[in-house]
């Protein structure tokens, strides 16, 4: 049976460079190259769904590859589809890229100007180890990753708009629906969950930010488990200490509670900085509230254009949710869509604070009326959303929509704005 190939190769050139070199090995089926790491994921997730068997033995990554950084990409392959060979295509093939590369799970280093000898031999050893580890499950392909768990970032545009409240009540309605979810506060500095919710727990997203191996020991130590059935990883009690979380420490902390969690829902504030940008930017869905008024959308669109300038999101791969709405608001979702860029979604939360003063200033937000019609509309854009089952005939929010361009090389890129 020929080894089947797939390779993620974001330049032009590269990839033709990189198929016509496959097409000279022999036993090997290339798929042609995917262009960016989304389509990478997203392609793997569908043949994932299909079946073990449906998987490509070998997939090739090139260090140059977007919008998530190489390694980070690697890692995300190797935790979530453990039964692919990955190989990291790479001008530096130094011994200390060689140790982060086989960290992050790869199976072995292709330098560049690449060589067909190199290359054979790389992709051998990745297709045996693929083909072992296949034979060991045995068929049992539930034992796979698999897709791995829906992400949703919620973003303000300002202060104040209801971040909190949106992420809070859009966790809780996954939850009822009977996914696993995680709730996790990136609003490192100023994030407050933990008084909404009621909960007193010293750990934090901050205790894991030097931790390289999150195992599922490690995970479930910072974790801690609401009345409400929610995994809660909180922001740190002390401020200062959110700058311990670094952009790669987000995107690992994200990827574990995504291979646990059917849900991982995160409030990421309205401040944008390295940890937070890292999540939106790897996110399925990407929420941006806003409220029908003149400084919150200007705000919003000013985040949105950062997102775009930081290449962390491009604005129509991005959801603004209309907040506090009335219909004798100037400012309607049509022009809040205009304005900002972004699609809005189908749903707009009522002005009704007098429904949720009571349980907000008793830390219960889980207590909510059910007749309560700020939570009856964030639980339809919990449904809009599909985290309580992709409605009938609607596509997935956040794989409908194309993400974030092209990226620096291993991930180390300047990033404007946060720190």
């Amino acid at each position: 049976m020929p080894t089947r190939i797939l390779p993620a190769v974001g330049d032009p050139d590269a990839a033709r460079a990189v198929t016509t070199l496959l097409g000279q090995l022999p036993d090997t089926e290339p798929a042609p190259p995917v262009p960016d790491s989304t389509q990478l994921v997203d392609t793997l997730a569908r043949l994932a769904a299909d079946s073990l068997d449906a998987l490509p033995e070998v997939v090739l990554v090139h260090e140059r590859i977007g919008p998530v950084p190489a390694l980070d990409l690697v890692r995300e392959v190797a935790l979530r589809f453990p039964a692919v060979g990955v190989v990291l295509i790479t001008a530096d093939a130094g011994p200390g890229l060689l140790s982060a590369a086989m960290d992050s799970g790869a199976r072995g280093l292709v330098s560049l100007p690449l060589g067909y000898e190199e290359l054979a031999v790389r992709v051998q050893a990745a297709a045996q180890w693929a083909a072992g580890f296949r034979r060991h499950l045995g068929g049992a392909a539930e034992l796979t990753a698999g897709p791995g768990g829906t992400v949703v970032t919620v973003s303000g545009a300002k202060g104040g708009v209801g971040t909190t409240l949106t992420a809070v009540q859009l966790a809780l309605a996954a939850r009822a629906a009977g996914r696993t979810v995680a709730l996790v506060d990136l609003d490192l500095q100023s994030g407050d969950i933990a008084s909404y919710l009621d909960v007193q727990f010293r750990r934090s997203a901050a205790d894991l930010a030097a931790i390289t191996d999150l195992s599922p020991r490690v995970l479930q130590d910072a974790v801690y488990v609401h009345e409400t059935g929610l995994s809660l990883l909180l922001a740190p009690a002390d401020g200062e200490r959110g700058e311990e979380v670094t952009d790669r420490a987000a995107r690992q902390i994200v990827s574990a509670l995504r291979g646990r969690h059917e849900v991982v829902v995160v409030d990421c504030g309205s401040r944008l900085d390295s940890a937070n940008a890292a999540a939106v930017e790897m996110a399925d869905t990407a929420l941006l509230v806003t409220t029908p008024d003149v400084i919150a959308v200007r705000a919003a669109k000013r985040t949105v254009r950062m997102w775009e300038r930081l290449q962390v999101r491009k604005a129509e791969a991005s959801i603004a949710l209309v907040n506090r709405h009335s219909r004798t608001s100037e400012i309607q979702p049509p022009l809040v869509q205009k304005i900002t860029g972004t699609r809005v979604a189908g749903v707009t939360v009522p002005a009704a604070y007098k429904e949720l003063q009571a349980v907000v200033d008793a830390g219960r937000l889980h207590e909510l009326d059910a007749r309560s019609t700020v939570k009856q509309a964030l639980w339809s854009l919990a449904g809009e959303l599909g985290l309580t089952g992709t409605p009938a005939g609607a596509p997935a929010p956040g794989k409908a929509l194309a993400r974030a361009g092209d990226r620096g090389s291993l991930g180390l890129r300047r990033r404007g704005g946060g720190r």
